[in-house]
């Protein structure tokens, strides 16, 4: 999606920037480990397979994606992100049946090892719910997740997702997130922010290459 290609978000401990091709070598690394591939639903791919649904997916409007840097790092401020301190990523998917663009599944990665356990898949999940609310539009947010997968249900659960359905055939947990316009939706935008940063929620800085200029792909 080109819409946050030129957006970078910044939470207490993250900065979340567009999946730019600098990214790519080290998502490829990644995805060469089984435990990914299975807990992702991916093939593997070639390097240069991964070049290719890098770029499908910046012009692909149904699919919004997020690279997680670590802040802690000296290199993750604005205007310059470095790519060393990838730690996972945040996806949409606009897959509705009906094209309802307020619909949204979102899934998180948290891939190094080492960042687990640490609250960031939690971060990353509700920074991406915030962006979409008030620059997409969403309305509505759902995930698929394995019943044995005990660590991330417990965690969708604590932003506000409730269970509304079960798929036996492939052992999965469907949960929602849902605003209506009845309801107070802007209490649940600002649970939002009170759990990122205590208050201060995401902050949107323009995303700059090393080169401090704009980048094109």
């Amino acid at each position: 999606m080109k819409t946050n290609w030129e957006t970078a978000l910044i939470t207490e401990h993250l900065v979340l920037v567009p999946y730019r091709r600098k990214y790519v070598h080290r998502y490829h690394e990644w995805m060469k480990d089984p435990f990914l591939q299975e807990s992702t639903a991916s093939e593997p791919l070639t390097l240069e397979e991964e070049y290719a649904m890098q770029a499908s997916w910046r012009d692909d409007e149904k699919k919004c994606t997020f690279i997680l840097l670590d802040k802690t790092h000296p290199a993750a401020s604005p205007p310059l992100f470095a790519p060393c301190t990838m730690v996972g990523d945040v996806n949409l998917f606009f897959n509705d049946p009906d094209g309802d663009m307020g619909v949204a599944e979102i899934e998180i990665m948290i891939a190094e090892p080492t960042r687990r356990g640490r609250g960031l898949g939690m971060e990353g999940v509700e920074a991406m719910m915030q962006y979409a609310i008030e620059a997409l539009g969403v309305r509505r947010f759902y995930c698929k997740i394995s019943d044995s997968n005990v660590a991330s249900l417990r965690m969708f659960e604590r932003i506000g997702y409730v269970r509304v359905a079960y798929v036996a055939a492939f052992k999965e947990v469907e949960l929602e997130f849902l605003i209506r316009e009845d309801q107070d939706w802007q209490q649940k935008i600002c649970i939002l922010r009170d759990n990122l940063g205590k208050g201060g929620g995401v902050s949107m800085v323009p995303y700059r290459d090393e080169e401090g200029g704009k980048e094109g792909d």
